[in-house]
């Protein structure tokens, strides 16, 4: 559906005021871990041209193109397709990259060496290109050509046996964190990378992996391992390391209470009315209470059921002590806090209406991040990007007519 002028004079009017205003992010992404990282570019201003295969793609990962994961995606760009196939698909794809300043990917490996438009390729065009590239397992070594998921990289980067409850086997955590992270990190690399570039002239290859991203995201586990040689097991809902810190239940529900430095759990036994919890033999210091994790919760569960959640809510905030609701997702974006952050930002789509998806979490002072478009329809920005970089009406007909675009 073409822009109105007013509508590209108010998109660029809103674009030029932005951090990421002429970077032109060149997208060929699929499913989640890629497009969290453009989402990035595209939401803070860049000029961010998504490239599609011109013929309908099953549904993946993401779902229907007009579902709300797909929505929530792809937003603040513009879409073209392109048979990368194809000479003339190639061809074109080189013209946007010459003049591009970032491409990002996250194909299998090989994929994009057999398409040629790897680093190497578009490098060979545009020496300045910052390339990001996401993988399963990394671009090389023994698992290089594997394909992978989220949840695999969540099973072999040790997450799913520190999470859930003790004897209950391995459990997955409930938001694919592995693409998400790797997404975020490879944002960040290749923001950093075209930061050098400003100085050095130099573009270069920034790389990830879901693998890569869990085991970082693993912190203070891993260099448990690696300091200590401690092998971290499943606590279910308790801290690791910090007693007590975990849920415990209410009179209508449940809430969290973290208490675990000696000063914070001074406070907690003197709000809860339990002031002798503190001289008590084997609570008295971080390692008892450590030892004695069943007793102390056992105890404190059977006082916090005796009173509704927004009770100890009030107490423990009123005493500085770390404590909330757990919150449904419907609870979440209803929450007071939640609203105040905008959180849930509004979109306008000619093809799904007035809709609400998730606002980034990056806060700059000075900048707005409202939804400047809305996510496109494959191939709807095809002319005016075409035209960008020399094609004329009559060879844009001709590359539509061999099924190019």
């Amino acid at each position: 559906m073409p822009e109105s002028p007013a509508d590209k004079a108010a998109l660029a009017a809103a674009t030029t005021r932005l951090p990421l205003n002429g970077i032109t992010v060149l997208d060929l992404t699929l499913a989640r871990a890629g497009p969290t990282a453009v989402r990035h570019f595209a939401d803070w201003g860049a000029n961010v041209i998504r490239i599609e295969p011109p013929t309908e793609e099953a549904e993946g990962v993401t779902g229907r193109r007009h579902g709300f994961d797909f929505q929530n995606l792809h937003r603040n760009k513009r879409a073209i397709t392109l048979n990368l196939k194809t000479p003339e698909g190639h061809a074109a794809f080189m013209k946007l990259a010459a003049t591009a300043d970032v491409v990002l990917e996250n194909m299998r490996a090989a994929v994009k060496h057999r398409l040629k438009v790897s680093y190497e390729d578009v490098k060979a065009v545009n020496p300045r290109i910052v390339y990001g590239s996401i993988s399963g397992f990394g671009q090389d070594g023994p698992y290089g050509p594997r394909a992978g998921v989220d949840q695999i990289a969540q099973g072999m980067g040790g997450l799913m046996t520190i999470t859930g409850e003790p004897g209950r086997g391995p459990m997955r955590v409930g938001i694919p964190i592995d693409d998400l992270t790797a997404g975020n990190l490879l944002a960040l690399g290749c923001m950093m990378a075209v930061f050098d570039r400003e100085r050095t002239g130099v573009g270069r290859w920034v790389t990830t992996s879901l693998l890569e991203a869990q085991i970082f995201m693993l912190d203070f586990q891993g260099s448990r391992w690696l300091m200590e040689k401690e092998v971290a097991g499943q606590a279910g809902n308790d801290h690791p390391t910090g007693i007590p810190t975990g849920v415990f239940p209410t009179s209508d529900g449940y809430i969290n209470i973290a208490a675990s430095s000696s000063r914070v759990f001074t406070r907690f036994c003197e709000a809860s009315g339990r002031p002798d919890w503190l001289t008590k033999e084997g609570w008295k210091t971080q390692g008892e209470r450590s030892k004695n994790r069943k007793e102390i919760n056992a105890a404190i569960s059977e006082l916090t059921a005796t009173k509704p959640s927004n009770h100890w809510i009030e107490l423990f905030e009123t005493n500085g002590i770390p404590c909330g609701p757990i919150y449904t997702i419907d609870q979440v974006f209803a929450d007071p806090q939640v609203r105040h952050l905008g959180m849930a930002t509004k979109m306008h789509s000619p093809y799904v209406g007035d809709a609400e998806v998730v606002a980034s979490a990056i806060n700059i002072s000075g900048f707005d991040k409202s939804i400047r478009r809305y996510t496109p329809d494959a191939g709807e920005h095809q002319d005016e990007v075409m035209k960008s970089v020399g094609y004329t009406d009559a060879e844009i007909a001709d590359l539509r007519a061999k099924g190019v675009i």
